[in-house]
């Protein structure tokens, strides 16, 4: 099958980076959009934070992937004013899970993946 390209450019994919975070607490940057994988490592549970729009502007349409790398269970929530959904629930399952969020409208996101309650 031929695929004709008028007017721009084709890159190829960049590799997946990640970006390591050991606290119980992170909130949310524009870096770790698209191509990065958050990884998440404590012990102890971690509160993983979606900011408002008015804060950090990820474009609508941006995916933010998140993996938890030991046992503190990784719960996801927005911050005052941000919606986010996801079923069953909003935390990673368990060790090794990973999950992706979804940007879609200016303070709504979706919650996919390895998830429990």
């Amino acid at each position: 099958m031929a695929v004709d390209i008028y007017g721009g450019t084709v890159s190829p994919s960049t590799a997946l980076s990640t970006n390591g975070q050991t606290g119980t607490t992170y909130t949310l940057v524009l870096t770790d959009a698209n191509n990065t994988m958050v990884e998440l490592s404590n012990t102890s549970g971690i509160a993983l934070t979606v900011p408002l729009n008015s804060s950090v502007a990820f474009p609508v349409g941006s995916q933010v992937h998140i993996m938890q790398t030991n046992s503190g269970q990784v719960t996801v929530a927005g911050a005052s004013g941000v919606t986010v959904n996801g079923t069953p629930g909003l935390k990673l399952r368990t060790q090794w899970s990973v999950a992706s969020l979804v940007k879609r409208g200016t303070d709504s996101w979706v919650l996919f993946g390895d998830v429990t309650n």
